[in-house]
C-alpha cells in the first residue's frame, strides 16, 4: 500500500462529493473500503508475525487487494459501477 495508497484514498475522499450520483462514486467507495481493510489487515498481519502467523495473512491480503484493483479498473474501463462498493469480497 505504502504512500500511493495514502495518497488515493485521500483523493477519494477530496473527489467524493464531486461525483455524487454517477458511476465513479461507486468506485471511490470501493477504494477507500479496499484502503481501510487493507490497512486493518496490515497491522493485524504484521503483529501477528511475530509468532510467524501472520506472514500467510499478509500474503492473502495482498492477493485480496490485487483482485479487489483489477476488477474495479476493469469495471471502470467499461464505465459501469461497482454492484456493492461496501463489501468485503469482490
Amino acid at each position: 500500500m505504502g504512500i500511493t495508497g495514502l495518497v488515493g484514498v485521500i483523493l477519494a475522499f477530496i473527489w467524493k462529493d464531486e461525483v455524487v450520483g454517477t458511476w465513479e462514486e461507486s468506485h471511490l467507495q470501493f477504494h477507500i473500503m479496499t484502503f481501510v481493510i487493507g490497512l486493518i489487515g496490515s497491522v493485524i498481519g504484521i503483529i501477528l508475525s511475530l509468532v510467524l502467523i501472520g506472514i500467510p495473512l499478509l500474503i492473502a491480503l495482498a492477493i485480496w487487494v490485487l483482485v479487489r484493483s483489477v476488477l474495479a479498473l476493469l469495471k471502470a474501463q467499461r464505465q459501469e459501477p461497482i454492484p456493492d462498493p461496501k463489501t468485503w469480497l469482490f
